[in-house]
């Protein structure tokens, strides 16, 4: 019997490090991290989807995405949509903004599938829409200081 042995490094991810990563530093976790991004009127709507944004004092771009039990009453669907959110925030080259996707209308039904094709098609295609925002595509949101 042959006897492998692999070492495992155990080397924290770093924030900064690619951004292809979803850690937890990525995230929006928190109550009153979601409340206060909330607060700020929606940058984004589509058919189905709402986004919130707000600046951060973070060197990275932190995701938080709501979908409600009565508007996608599958928990495919739900994780369906959260999935897709989350790697097309992956990719997105957004720096020091808090981006909140929320979603505001029902997508399907419980008679319906749970997923298909099409949807994650238009689910995708609506939630890309949503990271073209300018608020999104700006490097800071910051109002310029003044020299005075």
């Amino acid at each position: 019997m042959i006897n492998l042995v692999t070492e495992h490094t155990t080397e924290p991810v770093q924030a900064g490090a690619g951004g292809a990563d979803f850690a937890r530093v990525r995230r929006i976790v928190k109550t009153d991290e979601f409340s206060s991004v909330f607060r700020l009127r929606p940058v984004q709507k589509t058919a189905h989807f709402v986004l919130y944004t707000r600046t951060n004092d973070l060197p990275h771009a932190r995701l938080g995405v709501v979908a409600a039990k009565r508007f996608a009453p599958r928990a495919v669907t739900r994780n369906t949509i959260k999935r897709v959110t989350r790697e097309i925030f992956r990719h997105a080259a957004l720096l020091n903004v808090d981006c909140i996707v929320r979603l505001s209308r029902p997508v399907n039904s419980k008679a319906g599938p749970a997923t298909t094709a099409q949807l994650k098609r238009e689910l995708r295609a609506e939630i890309l829409r949503l990271f073209a925002a300018p608020a999104c595509a700006s490097v800071s949101h910051k109002p310029p200081a003044s020299s005075t």
